[in-house]
């Protein structure tokens, strides 16, 4: 018997249990039929962050940035290529603090871009600053390897 995992839709936000073997089959979701992995980071808003960050089994990579950030908007590339290299191992995500502020204070972002890593909807692990390729690998591979 497989391992099945809870994903959440991030399209509809409906809860999908797939068989862990499966995630890199490309699954879609049984309630909406689109992908549950786009190999693209997912835009977290107010309206779907609690149903797509705080449930599910799969890590989550979370990008807090601002469109006037000169440093976010370099680090956005860098963000992008590991989700389309490393989905459906973890989930990707960014989160526009300006749009967003409520969700940031939440999280006590105070300098951006600031990468959060969850498991399980609690933080494992927080790095402030933009990170080159090789150093987002570590941050990464850090993070999967705590519990």
């Amino acid at each position: 018997m497989s391992d099945l995992m809870n994903i959440p839709c991030p399209h509809c936000s409906a809860l999908n249990r797939v068989p862990a073997e499966r995630l890199g089959q490309k699954p879609v979701c049984g309630r909406c039929k689109q992908a549950l992995f786009d190999g693209k980071p997912l835009t977290l808003t107010e309206s779907n962050f609690d149903a797509v960050a705080m449930r599910g089994d799969l890590p989550l990579l979370i990008d807090f940035w601002a469109p006037w950030c000169g440093p976010c908007r370099q680090f956005a590339p860098v963000f992008e290529q590991a989700a389309r290299s490393l989905e459906p191992q973890l989930r990707f995500a960014k989160l526009d603090t300006e749009a967003q502020p409520a969700i940031a204070n939440r999280f006590g972002i105070r300098s951006i871009p600031t990468l959060i890593f969850l498991k399980g909807g609690r933080e494992v692990l927080r790095q402030p600053g933009a990170l080159s390729p090789p150093q987002l690998k570590q941050f990464i591979d850090h993070a999967m390897g705590l519990g």
